[in-house]
Formats: structure tokens, sequence, C-alpha cells
């Protein structure tokens, strides 16, 4: 009896895994894939699924998308990627969301399949996945996803903010639109050349589209000046952290010659100072384990890991 209906349960699973479909995700089924994204994304990385992101969202050669279905045309598995400029010129992909209902790694290897037909012109894709998603982490090997580094996500109270202690000769000044993106963008890359993750230069374009965009915050983009010299920068925007307004830090950069003389430390408290001004009551900001310098920088100013995720890269090439 009991062998009979365990062999029942293997043709009825058989059959049911037969019968979900794996298709890209077409206009008629957007309002159920932002559902799914909705009711999931506190399970994967959720950079890319707040609502602001999602109420436009439209599947495309930017955005491929795919879903698996059920026989009740339910969606019950997705994959999303974002193939933005600024990922095709590092010929990077970056998932939006890899997720499953089921605990089966056939899901994710036959929504996988059908993404890798979409981007045969990148050499890479990358994700990022809480560690606390077990059944994601165990998947990603299984998949050739090769673990390159951990991020953590750092967050501090907007306390009484010390004083500022900068020294002679130096001085922060706001980013002014049509004049410092070129400023901008030669801190930025040169500071992060060697950043995994960020070795992708910005361009002055990318810079400009920062001053019309949701998260911005007027007055939140600040350059930090040696004499005449552009040497740092730091920037805060409109964030949300577990449903109330944050404001995120990032990025905050000093070129290599200007480092390790504490002014890391002077953009912290410039970036405090940006929030206080806006009201906010908590900042956030992330940090990859490998810059083990600037995480105990964070930690000694008072920020607490709240989270941590594991970044895994697939290379297309090899």
């Amino acid at each position: 009896m009991f062998l009979y209906i365990e062999h029942r349960n293997k043709v009825l699973e058989t059959r049911w895994c037969r019968e979900l479909k794996v298709e890209a995700l077409t206009r008629d089924k957007i309002k159920a894939f932002v559902m799914y994204c909705r009711k999931h994304r506190n399970e994967v990385d959720d950079s890319f699924l707040y609502d602001k992101d999602l109420e436009n969202f439209t599947p495309n050669s930017e955005n491929p998308t795919y879903i698996t279905t059920n026989q009740r045309d339910r969606i019950v598995a997705t994959a999303s990627l974002i193939m933005n400029d600024y990922y095709r010129r590092g010929k990077q992909g970056r998932f939006r969301i890899f997720h499953s209902e089921i605990d089966d790694v056939t899901y994710y290897k036959n929504l996988f399949q059908k993404l890798l037909e979409d981007i045969s012109d990148l050499d890479n894709l990358f994700i990022y996945v809480p560690t606390n998603n077990i059944h994601l982490m165990n998947a990603m090997p299984q998949l050739k996803f090769h673990k390159e580094r951990y991020a953590f996500l750092l967050i501090r109270d907007v306390l009484p903010i010390v004083e500022s202690n900068l020294p002679p000769h130096y001085h922060f000044e706001t980013h002014k639109l049509g004049k410092d993106e070129q400023i901008w963008c030669d801190i930025r890359n040169r500071a992060f050349a060697e950043l995994k993750g960020s070795q992708t230069p910005i361009t002055e374009e990318m810079v400009v589209k920062l001053h019309s965009q949701d998260d911005f915050i007027t007055g939140g983009m600040r350059i930090l000046y040696h004499h005449d010299r552009p040497v740092g920068l730091v920037r805060g925007s409109r964030d949300e952290y577990e449903g109330a307004p944050i404001m995120n830090i990032g990025p905050l950069a000093l070129i290599t010659e200007y480092q390790g003389r504490g002014l890391g430390r002077e953009l912290i408290i410039e970036a405090l100072r940006i929030a206080k001004e806006n009201n906010y009551h908590r900042t956030v900001l992330s940090v990859n384990g490998e810059n083990e310098r600037a995480k105990a920088l964070y930690l000694k100013e008072g920020f607490k890991e709240v989270e941590s995720v594991v970044c895994y890269q697939y290379y297309i090439k090899k």
C-alpha cells in the first residue's frame, strides 16, 4: 500500500512538472509578475524591487524576464535581468529577481537556460543573494555560479553630529548641475577602479540623470576640495528600510593619494549632515567584504551591520 502511494505521488509530481510552463513575460502578465515581486522581495536582494521600480516595469531588451506558471496559470518562479547601458558597457547583467516558490533547483535551471538565450553578447552575470536565503544559495553552485565576495548592509541613527575636523585648506561644495559632472566622474571612477562590482566607469550623462531621479535629494551631492583640487565626494539619496524612510549614503569616495588622512571620516560626517538637514533619522550604506578598512571605519563611526549578501558570478564566455 505504501509503495503504491509513493509510486502514485511520483507519477503526479512528474505530471505536475510537465504541466509547468516557462515563457517570456508578456504584457498581459506584468501585473501578476509585479505582485509576485512584491510578495517575495523580502527574500531576495530588493535593490530594484521597490514600488517605484515596479510600477512602470516593462519587459524588453534591457529587462529580459521569464516566468514559470503552473496548470492554473499562476506564476511560481521568475528570473529577470537588468541589462541597461551601464551594465552593458561592463558586459555584465545583474539579476533583478531570481526566485522560485518551490524548493527544486530544476525550476531555477529551466528559467536560467531561457535567460542565457538572450545574453550572448555579455561576459558574465551577477546576483546578490541574502545569506538567509538558503534555497537560492544552495542552487547557485548547481547552476555553475561562483562565489565572488560578500557585501554588508550597515545602518546608523542620525544622532547629534560630531563637529567636523577638516584640516586647513579643505572644504565641501555642493555639486552644480551642468558644471561638475566631469569632476564627479573623475573622482568616482578613479576611486572605484579596483573595487569589485564598480569597476565600470560612470559617464557624465549618468551623473546628470541623478538629478531627475525619484531618490534625488536637493543639495545631497557634495564634493570635497583640497585648495581648488577635487579629491572626494559623497551622495545622500532617498531610500527606505523595513517600510520606513532612510537616507542611503553612496557613493562615498576618495582618490587614492588622499586616503589614509582621516578624510573618510569627514565624508561620513558630511553625509550625516545631509541626512540631518533633510530630516532623516537613519542612514544606510553598503560595503564590500574585502574592503576591510572601510568597513572598520563605518563600524567605528557608529554603523551596525544588519544584513549580509553573497555576490555570485556566472561566466558566460567560459
